[in-house]
């Protein structure tokens, strides 16, 4: 049997190559995605090669990442347990994708995971093999085997002289880290009284340690797609190595919260999304400015419906593509740029401007406008409340009759 390994180099996964070629004889590929993780693909190569597999296929999918799946998640507002900006999430179906068409190209049987069986990620990527790769079978050790915890995969290491180089054994978080974000999940966290520790955070400096002064970050737009950062023009991945810069250094961008894992169990966890809460505070913003109220509400009953089918792995699905469509066309006038002010944790906008804009100062001065007469409020308010007057004036009846009815039972004395 041949299977392809979707590989971190972490502990989890340096333990799975050596246990799936003792349990399933199987000849192991080893497939690893850069989306933006300190260190890339360094040393993972050689790492998986060590551990026992035969072959080891390193991708730089970060570019992939910020344009086709981070800027779309952007683009249409999702959110997440009214918090959370899906930074894993949206990784796992490129990486799942990826890993199947490596299966295809070596003539693998399999695909195999190393994540365990309480969280989300079991589901995003076999919901992935299944959409892409239906005919290839899938491996999930941690719902097969009998390492039950951190310390027994470490004994399992050991015990077959596998070399643990690079891999922290006193962490104390679960960790996941892309472009858009690093999350904090584990240890003291499953406490949710718990206190996080400053030197918790690996990306954002403490507000109360951040610069005195505050500073101002311009980012440009073109039909909801971020272009530009200060009126320079980058590629998606530096702009938003850019934004995450900036909004790092002003403690901008950390979220905690309680969420609603698909399994079915709360969970807590600590992101760090600096560049990403700039972009999606700026991006509503000149929305207000260039979109209508109608097509606002519509595209915010499609924010709700794309964070649920992304964090629950749905990703290739006509219901994504649908979706997706739909929030381009919404989007075609969301041109323009938003001016934000950073300061010691907070950001605000405080301009914006588009040459799409649907905001007319004529219109909505309080002054003397030739655009506006005044008096067709009265023609328009008179129709607008013709429901209501309809059931006012209906009840109003009603209760007479009811009145009458009982004045006629009291003078037939009747009661």
């Amino acid at each position: 049997m041949k299977v392809v390994l979707g590989y971190s180099g972490g502990l989890d996964t340096s333990v799975i190559v050596p246990w799936l070629k003792e349990n399933y004889q199987a000849d192991v590929v080893c497939m690893a995605g850069d989306v933006g993780q300190q260190g890339g693909l360094e040393g993972l190569e050689a790492k998986a090669i060590r551990t026992g597999a035969s072959a080891f296929f390193g991708e730089d999918l970060r570019q992939e990442f910020v344009e086709d799946f981070v800027f779309p998640t952007l683009k249409i507002g999702a959110v997440y347990g009214r918090t959370y900006l899906l930074g894993t999430a949206m990784a796992r179906p490129l990486l799942g994708r990826r890993q199947v068409e490596i299966a295809k190209q070596v003539g693998a049987d399999a695909v195999a995971h190393g994540c365990t069986g309480k969280g989300n990620d079991q589901v995003r990527f076999e919901l992935s093999y299944a959409a892409l790769g239906p005919e290839l079978d899938v491996i999930a050790p941690w719902r097969e085997w009998e390492l039950d915890s951190r310390e027994a995969c470490l004994a399992y290491a050991r015990e077959r002289g596998i070399s643990l180089e690079g891999v922290d054994e006193t962490k104390l978080y679960s960790r996941d880290e892309n472009l858009w974000h690093i999350s904090h999940e584990g240890g003291p966290l499953e406490d949710p009284a718990y206190e996080p520790d400053e030197s918790m955070f690996l990306w954002t400096l403490s507000p109360e340690l951040a610069p005195d002064d505050p500073e101002y970050v311009t980012i440009g737009f073109e039909a909801g797609v971020p272009v530009t950062v200060n009126g320079e023009a980058k590629s998606a991945v530096r702009l938003l190595e850019t934004l995450n810069e900036i909004g790092a250094r002003h403690g901008v961008g950390r979220a905690d919260l309680v969420e609603n894992r698909l399994v079915g169990m709360k969970s807590r966890g600590v992101y760090e999304t600096p560049g990403g809460t700039l972009l999606y505070q700026a991006l509503k913003d000149l929305e207000s400015i260039t979109i209508d109220r109608r097509s606002e509400g519509l595209k915010d009953q499609m924010a709700q419906l794309w964070a649920d089918m992304l964090y629950e792995g749905r990703w290739w699905t006509p219901e994504r593509e649908a979706l997706q469509a739909m929030s381009d066309v919404l989007a075609k006038n969301v041109t323009g740029s938003v001016t934000l002010k950073l300061y010691k944790g907070s950001s605000r906008v405080v301009s914006r401007q588009s040459p799409l804009s649907l905001y007319r100062e004529d219109l909505a001065s309080f002054g003397a406008a030739a655009a506006y007469d005044h008096a067709d409020a009265s023609g328009f308010i008179r129709l607008f409340s013709l429901p209501s007057r309809a059931a006012a004036s209906r009840d109003l009846s009603h209760g007479d009759n009811v009145s009458r009815i009982i004045q006629e039972v009291i003078e037939a004395g009747a009661v």
